[in-house]
């Protein structure tokens, strides 16, 4: 059986979803909708789906899961719609623009007895997943501090349509946080308590994407755009995690944690590969190659792969889960914990207090090789 997936938006994000779903055995993507028919329309041609208004796509009975990569703000609507029609979901992330609503998508998922999965799927991939096989066999020893970053210039530089990411349920923590609080919420755990402080660098955002329709248009910053935080996690690890859209240039790497036996690199938690380096005790450190793996091989772009992105696998996993009825990964729970610990960090910079993180959720087990391998249509869909 292949569970039958419908997509509500149309952005960015949709072509990568579109051009891997034939990869995964345990879905189908028949349709696709959007505010926009017109783009819909172009993308239902290019691969070969169905264009159709959203509330009717939510509404078939031809779907098994609706794919949500809609706008933050329309994350909640769109999901608690089709929960309510009698479809599983899969979101991208955050998993809503607030805590409240996020709460309101597990509760419509409590009560009709449905799936929610949400993204980042990327801890799913061969680097994060390399880590927290170390970590787990003991490499580095009980985990004792580590340090996050996210760094770049902001989104208007590159997207074609940056406003959003300006807006409430935009910035870089609610944007790119949840790659790496899942991450590190993965290797240890849940996160118990976030003390933060916060700015905004700049009042305003010109447009410079090239090519974007909006290109030299200015919009008005109304988010934090530089956090820095400190997560103390239920297992009394701590990790000092940075978020900025203000730097120009940097040196710090996306993750790494220490331990009582030794210390670990994480690569990007926004790649679903990377190089693992884990030292012993002190001594130099070594490299843990993982393009060999189930889900690190460089796959994209298509046409000349040179990044690991297999966008979608947490759509799969959850699919395979339904289909053999057990928990699935990227699941509803875990994403909750991560917007609770994303809004607390931004609770705390504005408030300046320490918040403590209400919801909790257990670290998803281990992706072992065997269990990838199953989720795909054949081994040479790995690259």
């Amino acid at each position: 059986m292949v569970m039958r997936v419908g997509v509500v938006g149309c952005g960015n994000i949709s072509k990568i979803y579109l051009s891997m779903a034939n990869r995964f055995r345990d879905i189908k993507v028949v349709a696709i909708s959007d505010l926009r028919p017109e783009v819909a329309a172009a993308q239902a041609e290019r691969f070969d789906l169905r264009a159709m208004p959203v509330h009717e796509l939510i509404d078939s009975q031809d779907i098994d899961i609706v794919l949500n990569l809609t706008i933050p703000s329309a994350h909640a609507d769109v999901s608690i719609a089709a929960l309510t029609a009698g479809k599983h979901v899969y979101s991208e992330k955050p998993l809503a623009a607030s805590l409240v609503d996020g709460r309101r998508i597990a509760e419509a998922a409590k009560q009709t007895g449905l799936r929610v999965g949400v993204a980042p799927d990327t801890f799913l991939g061969a680097g994060a997943q390399t880590a927290l096989r170390l970590i787990e066999d003991g490499a580095i020893g009980t985990p004792i501090i580590g340090s996050a970053a996210i760094m770049s210039r902001g989104m208007e530089h590159w997207h074609p349509n940056p406003e959003f990411f300006f807006k409430p349920g935009g910035g870089p923590v609610l944007d790119m946080g949840p790659y790496y609080v899942t991450t590190l919420v993965a290797m240890l755990g849940p996160v118990h308590k976030v003390s933060a402080v916060g700015q905004i660098g700049l009042a305003e955002r010109t447009v410079t994407a090239e090519g974007s329709p909006v290109f030299g248009s200015t919009i008005k910053v109304e988010v934090l755009t530089s956090v820095q935080a400190i997560l103390t996690f239920k297992s009394g690890a701590q990790v000092t995690l940075q978020c900025s859209w203000d730097v120009w240039k940097h040196g710090l790497l996306p993750i790494e944690v220490h331990g009582k036996a030794g210390s670990i690199r994480v690569p990007d938690p926004n790649t679903f590969g990377g190089v693992v380096f884990l030292s012993a005790a002190g001594a130099e450190w070594e490299p843990v190659e993982t393009s060999e793996l189930v889900f690190g091989a460089p796959n994209w772009p298509l046409d000349a792969p040179a990044r690991v992105n297999y966008r979608g696998l947490g759509l799969a996993e959850m699919a395979n889960a339904i289909l053999h009825n057990r928990p699935h990964r990227a699941n509803a729970a875990l994403g909750l914990h991560t917007l609770a610990v994303l809004e607390g960090i931004l609770q705390s910079a504005t408030e300046e207090r320490p918040v403590i993180i209400q919801e909790s959720c257990e670290r998803p087990a281990l992706l072992r090789q065997s269990e990838a391998l199953e989720l795909l249509v054949s081994a040479a869909s790995i690259a």
